[in-house]
């Protein structure tokens, strides 16, 4: 109960001078080139794709989103482990001002808990 108070804590009063994110993974993406673009959606029509793909393997997206102004940091890396997810940190770290402290919420997933 302790954690869901914290967690549910940081979204109703997030703490003053700090950056809130909420954060997550989405691994397995399949990477489709499609053979022709696909046409744009028009009023009484729906967007449409080729059938016909070429497979260009997985990827994984990890995004974190800043609950107090609604912005998005995401970036693809080829693999989901421990080192990716560090160096996405490194990288929120880096466009985050100088003098923020940042509270990341995130699962459970193995990942996230390396030392």
């Amino acid at each position: 109960m302790d954690k869901l108070r914290d967690v549910v804590g940081f979204y109703v009063a997030p703490p003053a001078h700090a950056i809130v994110l909420s954060f997550d993974e989405k691994s397995q993406i399949q990477a489709l080139d499609r053979s022709q673009p696909g046409l744009p959606l028009k009023k009484g029509r729906a967007g449409t794709m080729t059938h016909d793909y070429k497979r260009n393997g997985t990827t994984t997206l990890f995004a974190a989103l800043n609950i107090l102004d609604g912005t998005v940091t995401g970036h693809n890396m080829q693999r989901h482990r421990h080192q990716e997810f560090i160096r996405f940190l490194n990288l929120i770290e880096t466009r985050v001002p100088a003098g923020k402290a940042i509270h990341v919420i995130l699962d459970n997933y193995a990942a996230h808990k390396h030392p």
